[in-house]
């Protein structure tokens, strides 16, 4: 280690000299209240920034023990002091001046959801204090810069690290709040098993967005307003009592008009599977967090995934107990979807008609006629729903505003009118008698056996490189293999992908054997990062500043949606039908 003098001095010594020159400076650095660590410098003023991070001593940053002494609580802490550090470093951002990224002071930009990031790390046992962030590092041309490097290391950065990362700089009363706000989210989230839910909705809520493009919550909505029969009070540590609707397990039908709420409803418990920001309006949203979002995802790739229980006997003889396809249709992208995601433990389905493939759902009694049903490779989800609850414990969200025939299925209906839920169960089952469904005897369920081997990626380079890339929310890259994760809708955040694309390059190097099922490998990767961090799955000298974790749901996503990859199913395993 040097001192914060050794590094004025190495600058000094390589100002005006070749950009290259910058790589002197990498190493780790004390100043008076932390420690720097160049980790990793630009080849040129135009290129990727520089990495650092700033270390700061839990003796020096003084954050008590109490708001960082349990997961929720840590996390927390860590995104409320990241938006602060964030917020300092926008304000001396390019300062600094000089051609291509000089002067960017770039970290996170945290959105609605609460979620673990590498940019900021404050480690359980002593407290202390990490900051990863970019610095492009100053150049006039492609010539070293070092008077405008020197300002931002020994004025901008420390400025900016005193105001976010110790204690006493800080809104103590707001680190109480988040932290609070926190524990309570996952008192919500560990009651809704005992309570018998799978989702709970506060009264008072705001659940409408600001636009299609922003999660901040939309000005004079209508708040949430629970149905009194649905009326569940919970005695949070640190609220106290909370009144809202809660969702029992079971199949619950979201019907209504259209423009009336239903899939803002939705959309509000999809992304209940996170903790959200004080301010929000859905921090009181909770939903089981295996929860998964299921649609029709046309042209996708399918390998090796038994979907016979919802499609069977098609003309082509193709084998549906191992289906394969590159350019799934929307029945049998749905069918797997759903497959995938009771493999990665999903306890409950969110499902919205609009998104849905129409013969996937539901067949009218018309149809059946017309078409009978031995001609129909098609048994649709309607004719499974009660059963994957009854038999996997599975329940299902559904929103519908076009068929009737699920008030036939459901346990509980709620209606949407104008954004205000009201429960209409007795209602619809009584005018569901009027409306008979045409019941014809299905095969019996037969629940698939996880059992397929991932093969050793095809092509895959192994030269000690990897590259990876993301593109927004829509797809990461690993070696210029694409994968398309557009219509996988929990994923919130660019960084998510880029921990995904670095669990993806870590298997393929480690894991990925022919031995191994997707089950332990998706698991594996997830408990890894999860219990042990992000360098457990980075594999480099260094963590990058720009990653964030998914949920284990999105890495079987994630390794399902890989083309370049191949499954095998172990013929070996009987199912649990058979004899």
């Amino acid at each position: 280690m040097q001192s914060a003098q050794d590094l004025r001095t190495i600058l000094r010594r390589i100002d005006r000299k070749g950009y290259p020159a910058y790589k002197d400076t990498k190493g780790v650095y004390q100043f008076d209240t932390f420690l720097l660590s160049i980790d990793h410098v630009q080849g040129d003023p135009f290129a990727a920034p520089s990495r650092v991070s700033v270390h700061v001593k839990g003796s020096r940053a003084q954050f008590p023990p109490h708001l960082y002494h349990t997961k929720c609580r840590r996390i927390a802490l860590q995104d409320c002091i990241l938006r602060k550090f964030a917020e300092q470093l926008e304000r001396v951002s390019f300062k600094a001046r000089g051609s291509g990224k000089s002067g960017l002071l770039s970290v996170s930009r945290c959105g609605q959801e609460v979620l673990e990031r590498s940019a900021c790390r404050i480690q359980e046992e002593s407290g202390d204090v990490v900051f990863r962030l970019e610095v492009g590092f100053p150049a006039n041309g492609r010539t070293v810069n070092a008077g405008e490097l020197e300002k931002i290391f020994f004025e901008f950065l420390p400025a900016c690290v005193s105001r976010a990362g110790f204690y006493q700089g800080l809104d103590k009363e707001l680190l109480r709040r988040v932290t609070d706000l926190a524990e309570d989210q996952q008192f919500i989230r560990d009651s809704l098993a005992e309570q018998g839910l799978v989702a709970f909705v506060a009264n008072g809520a705001c659940l409408p967005r600001e636009s299609g493009v922003s999660g901040r919550p939309m000005r004079g909505a209508v708040s949430f307003q629970s149905p009194e029969t649905m009326q569940v009070t919970l005695n949070l540590p640190n609220h106290g009592p909370i009144t809202g609707m809660g969702i029992k397990k079971g199949i619950t039908l979201i019907v209504g008009g259209g423009y009336h709420g239903k899939s803002t409803l939705l959309k509000a418990l999809e992304l209940g599977v996170y903790n959200h920001i004080a301010g929000d309006g859905r921090e009181y949203v909770i939903t089981d967090d295996t929860a998964v979002k299921i649609r029709a995802e046309d042209g996708r790739g399918i390998q090796a995934v038994d979907i016979s229980m919802f499609i069977r006997n098609l003309p082509n003889g193709k084998d549906t107990r191992a289906f394969d396809t590159e350019d799934a249709s929307g029945s049998t992208s749905q069918a797997a979807n759903i497959i995938e995601a009771m493999e990665a433990g999903t306890g409950v389905f969110l499902i919205d008609e609009d998104t849905s493939a129409t013969n996937f759902m539901i067949r009218d009694e018309l149809m059946q006629r017309v078409v009978n049903r031995e001609a129909e490779p098609i048994i649709p989800f309607i004719d499974r729903v009660e059963e994957l609850y009854r038999s996997c414990g599975i329940s299902t969200i559904l929103v519908a505003g076009s068929s009737g025939s699920y008030f036939h299925k459901a346990d509980c209906v709620l209606q949407m009118d104008r954004y205000v839920p009201k429960e209409i169960t007795a209602l619809a089952k009584r005018e569901a008698e009027q409306f008979p469904v045409l019941t014809a005897s299905i095969t019996p369920l037969e629940l698939p056996v996880f059992q397929r081997c991932v093969q050793p990626a095809r092509g895959r380079r192994d030269d000690g490189r990897t590259k990876i890339k993301t593109l927004g929310r829509d797809s990461v890259s690993v070696d210029r293999e694409n994968v398309d994760l557009r219509y996988v809708e929990q994923l919130v955040d660019t960084e998510q992908l880029q921990t995904l694309g670095y669990m993806l390059a870590y298997a393929q190097k480690n894991l990925f054997d022919g031995k191994r099922t997707l089950r332990e490998v998706a698991d594996g990767l997830w408990e890894m990062a999860a219990c042990r961090g992000f360098e457990a799955v980075c594999g480099g000298s260094y963590i990058p500043a720009d990653m964030a974790l998914p949920r284990k749901q999105e890495v079987y996503a994630c390794l399902n949606r890989c083309r370049g990859l191949s499954f095998k199913e172990n013929r070996g395993q009987k199912r649990p039908n058979d004899r």
